[in-house]
């Protein structure tokens, strides 16, 4: 699709700039005062305060310990206090931040590498490095973030970093040109795409982030047609792996990575090559994409959750909403809009992204902030090319994941219910905790939340589901109409051969205005235990599991339920669940097993 586009190129590629430059102050002025309010709180206990010292010894804790999160927070605070400040000075233009900012720039442009500890690899999945290499810059997710936040500054704060000292601008493009942009365009980084390689979140997140950089700064045209065709050429590739529905396989939480990036990427190459892009916009796999996380939605900050999101996410903004509008999606669009409507934090505080944040805040006022309540697509769909199957009726939001176990950020998840009443969770996929060094690595699915135990799943003697693309669900059917939507798999091939099982049939169906039915049949050599996962305190009866005042389920076909209580104290976790959940063990009597959830 892009790099059909390439040979197209006009000679002369135009400038981008991300917002309202600081000499603009109409523009700034129409920020909304309670935004404004917000916005200019932060920049001044900002500036209050003193900038996190970030040393070699906390670079190397993530090779020595695993532990990422401690240099994260050190890393993300710079940035974030440093987007505090512009955004301070954007909206005063009174000169009182630019000192702070200038502190900001030079501590950022001095880090010796601006790729993550996590990151700091040159090839895929390969052994992360102890310290940066600043000889050999690796470019990771975070250093095209870090790139594009200071050209962001240089695009709209030129002008009065100037007026302190030439050498700022200077300083930022000699950083950017060193770390960036020659190892961009002088070698191969495995997220750049290479013939039926699987790419991933990477792939657009960092060709928007460069884009942005380049055309931010005042970049020759010989560089500007190198890395757009380069970026072209990358975008296709990320595009082959989705298939027509465009569902995004990594979940709801990386779609904000991968198919608004791509929006990111397509709206600065459309104001560099006016019109050029225009026909993309209306493919149906990219306006699929786009509407993907409206059908995610479930209620309030709910969305359907697997892989490694998180049932809870930040609402939806500007960039959905300018997406639904580029692509013509007036359902995403007002979603979107209404999404941001209600958000408690509308300037995105806990963003790093400076161009998103000021999107945010220009985008804004109107419409998006007298948007009216606009529920979520209320559509049945079934993804195929990931195996998702969305039920709904005026109770029940039901999903079925099918898919395989060779995902991105896969959870041995083929064949999990995760269901919502009333907007409430009822049988939930956990998510993910904290990152650490042992998520990526071989010994990923030692993690509780990635194992098919903990999803609402069957075990067999304790025999669990494996990763890898050839564990999936098989004979998968699905049925809509007015009465109920059904779907019908069979997910033993996601087991590995000592499971002993010969065929698992699951058939979970929505009787709409009445219940949901969930019917597993299976056939094997080892006794079979379901997991049944909730966030609610379960009471037991033979025959009954009751989730208090939420509903109950009716069992047909068990033996003895078991409870066992699970403590959550991981802060990722703890942002969607409360101190406890619970597991249900449902062992099969015989060979089928019936619930029935009202």
């Amino acid at each position: 699709m892009f790099s059909e586009i390439s040979a197209k190129l006009p000679d002369v590629l135009g400038d981008f700039t991300p917002g309202a430059v600081c000499s603009d102050r109409a523009g700034w002025s129409a920020v909304p005062q309670a935004v404004r309010d917000l916005v200019m709180r932060e920049a001044e206990e900002t500036l209050a305060r003193a900038w996190p010292l970030i040393t070699a010894s906390d670079y190397r804790e993530f090779t020595a310990t695993g532990n990422r999160a401690r240099f994260e927070e050190l890393y993300f605070t710079r940035r974030r206090m440093l987007n505090n400040l512009v955004l301070g000075e954007l909206i005063e233009g009174g000169a009182r931040f630019l000192p702070k900012i200038v502190d900001g720039i030079f501590l950022i442009a001095e880090e010796s590498g601006w790729q993550l500890p996590a990151h700091n690899a040159y090839e895929r999945s390969g052994a992360r490095l102890r310290l940066p290499d600043n000889s050999q810059p690796v470019v990771d997710l975070f250093a095209a973030e870090t790139a594009a936040l200071l050209a962001t500054i240089v695009a709209l704060l030129g002008d009065e970093l100037d007026g302190i000292s030439p050498e700022i601008s200077a300083r930022i493009e000699r950083e950017i040109e060193t770390r960036i942009l020659s190892p961009y365009l002088g070698r191969h980084f495995w997220w750049m795409g290479r013939g039926e390689e699987r790419m991933n979140n990477w792939t657009a997140w960092i060709s928007q982030n460069v884009l942005l950089t380049v055309f931010s700064l005042n970049t020759d045209q010989p560089t500007r047609h190198a890395v757009v065709r380069k970026a072209l050429g990358s975008l296709d590739a990320f595009l082959k792996d989705y298939a027509e529905d465009g569902a995004c396989e990594e979940g709801v939480l990386y779609y904000r990575h991968a198919a608004l990036c791509l929006h990111g990427a397509l709206t600065i190459l459309n104001a560099v090559a006016p019109g050029l892009f225009a026909g993309v916009w209306q493919q149906p796999k990219i306006r699929n994409m786009a509407e993907y996380i409206a059908h995610m939605h479930v209620a309030g900050r709910y969305y359907f959750n697997f892989a490694d999101s998180s049932a809870v996410v930040e609402p939806c903004g500007a960039r959905e909403y300018l997406f639904g509008r580029a692509i013509g999606s007036e359902m995403l669009a007002e979603f979107a809009a209404s999404d941001r409507a209600a958000s408690d934090n509308p300037h995105l505080s806990r963003e790093w992204n400076l161009w998103y944040r000021v999107q945010e805040l220009l985008v804004g006022p109107t419409p998006l902030a007298a948007a009216p309540p606009h529920p979520a697509s209320q559509r049945d769909i079934f993804y195929p090319g990931i195996g998702l199957f969305i039920a709904r009726d005026e109770q029940f939001s039901l999903a079925v994941k099918g898919g395989n176990n060779g995902e991105g950020h896969n959870h041995n998840d083929v064949g999990s219910v995760t269901l919502y009443k009333s907007g409430r969770p009822f049988l939930i996929d956990v998510g993910v905790e904290t990152y650490t060094a042992k998520t990526f690595s071989a010994r990923r699915y030692e993690i509780w939340t990635m194992q098919s135990a903990f999803h609402n799943l069957p075990t067999f003697a304790g025999i669990m589901q494996s990763a890898g693309e050839a564990y999936g669900a098989r004979d998968v059917e699905v049925e809509f109409d007015e009465e109920h939507a059904r779907i019908s798999l069979d997910i033993s091939s996601a087991y590995p051969p000592e499971a002993q099982l010969h065929s698992y049939r699951r058939v979970v169906s929505l009787l709409r205005g009445r219940d949901v039915e969930i019917v597993d049949t299976y056939d094997g050599g080892k006794p079979a235990v379901l997991s049944l996962m909730t966030c609610l305190a379960p009471t037991v009866s033979p025959d009954r599991i009751d989730l208090a005042d939420l509903g109950s389920i009716f069992v047909e076909g068990a033996g003895e339920i078991e409870i066992d209580e699970i403590g959550v104290d991981d802060a990722r976790l703890r942002s969607a669940w409360p101190e406890k959940i619970y597991r249900l063990h449902v062992p099969f009597a015989g060979r089928l097993l019936r619930l029935r959830i009202v």
